[in-house]
């Protein structure tokens, strides 16, 4: 119902080139240039300008999505409200995304909450860092994205989403068995100043969050090796190749000899867990059970965010 070209022109927005904001959309870059060129024809204003290496919005392609950024959440509300025609309990497809904690801690037992109450509800899952989760919610891919909040989302103030905080998780240092913190009660971060440090690779919202709660102790990671993945992680630091902060609800491989140590001496980094919907969206039935169902699983964990 809306313009389907709106949503090129919102990509071009976050993304600052029509080469990213096509490969978002899954088109072509000379089509999304096509898309641009004849919206502003149709429209008769300037919609794009140059601006070195990538293209700026002008001010009145600013104004546009300011009104579509309105008229696709009222088309939104107006799917919630025409449910209420219907006849039966949820039917259709829920689309859930989220980055690779929530997608095995948190949305899995949502999911089989969901399963329980509306079975004729079909539910998927697909696990994507937070800020491609949020290409996949704009473009209608995902219903309900689960993400860390970093400076790669959009901001709250954002009118195309709606956010809410779900949770805020410390994040808890993890050090080979041998390492001289063991033992410590009184762990700082900053205590791992002169270590070497395992990370995943730059881009990644896990890497980003290191090197921020780095900084926020003084003191920039010398990273040594690169893993994205917690068996890869845990393996190193078990050998003695490096340390690594580790969520507090990740669950790592037992096989591997770490040690994790909470940190009790201020700063102690955390990161905030997120779930986001399209604006106008979290009415609609659907979308409010699976938002209902991610809330009471993230209070079922109170305990274990808690536990040091």
């Amino acid at each position: 119902m809306i313009d389907r070209r709106l949503r090129v022109l919102r990509a071009i927005a976050r993304h600052g080139t029509v080469t990213a904001a096509a490969e978002v959309c899954r088109m072509t870059p000379s089509a999304a240039s096509h898309q641009m060129q004849a919206l502003a024809r149709e429209l008769g204003v300037t919609l794009l300008e140059p601006d070195g290496r990538r293209v700026r919005l002008t001010p009145a392609a600013h104004t546009l999505l300011a009104h579509g950024e309105t008229l696709t959440a009222q088309w939104e509300r107006t799917k919630a409200d025409l449910h209420a025609h219907r006849d039966g309990d949820l039917a259709g497809t829920l689309q859930f995304c989220g980055f690779s904690t929530a997608a095995a801690t948190v949305v899995p037992p949502a999911l089989d909450r969901l399963r329980g109450m509306h079975p004729g509800l079909r539910l998927r899952l697909r696990e994507a860092e937070p800020a491609r989760s949020f290409d996949l919610l704009a473009a209608g891919e995902a219903d309900i994205v689960v993400v860390v909040a970093t400076a790669d989302i959009p901001p709250v103030s954002d009118p195309a989403f709606a956010q809410r905080t779900l949770y805020d998780e410390p994040l808890d240092v993890l050090v080979g068995p041998r390492h001289p913190l063991v033992g410590r009660d009184d762990v700082a971060l900053g205590d791992l100043a002169a270590d070497r440090w395992i990370c995943s690779n730059p881009g990644r919202a896990y890497h980003q969050l290191v090197t921020v709660a780095c900084a926020g102790a003084g003191f920039a990671p010398d990273i040594a090796h690169y893993a994205d993945e917690w068996d890869t992680g845990a393996a190193l630091v078990s050998y003695g190749f490096g340390v690594a902060l580790v969520p507090r609800l990740a669950d790592l491989p037992t096989r591997h000899d770490t040690r994790r140590l909470p940190i009790r001496t201020p700063p102690v980094p955390i990161r905030r867990v997120i779930a986001a919907v399209r604006s106008g969206s979290q009415d609609q039935p659907a979308v409010a059970a699976g938002l209902d169902a991610l809330r009471e699983v993230c209070e079922a964990l109170a305990d274990r965010l808690d536990a040091v």
